[in-house]
């Protein structure tokens, strides 16, 4: 029974974090983007839905790895083309 409890406490902090997380990026995708929350969805494209330009794609680039203490391959920008590539090119540099 007690062992039930742990593994569901463990799953609750993991979610946490990851959401605390997604919630950061997020946070700094908006600001550099002077967007409003309601604005963005995760598959809004950059680019095309909010008018960003390539300098924007480096300065989200740059804060994520600022925030995180992680390096990000600037190859890896054709994917940060919405909030679902950023988070997933974020994850996968950090090894989370």
């Amino acid at each position: 029974m007690k062992r039930a409890f742990d593994l569901r406490e463990q799953v609750f902090i993991v979610s946490s974090v990851r959401d605390e997380r997604e919630k950061k990026i997020k946070e700094i995708v908006l600001d550099i983007l002077e967007l409003e929350e309601e604005e963005v969805t995760e598959t809004s494209l950059f680019k095309e839905d909010h008018s960003a330009d390539s300098l924007r794609s480096i300065e989200i680039l740059a804060g994520l790895e600022k925030e995180f203490g992680i390096t990000i391959d600037q190859a890896e920008l054709p994917r940060m083309v919405h909030l679902k590539g950023v988070y997933e090119v974020v994850s996968e540099s950090a090894g989370w």
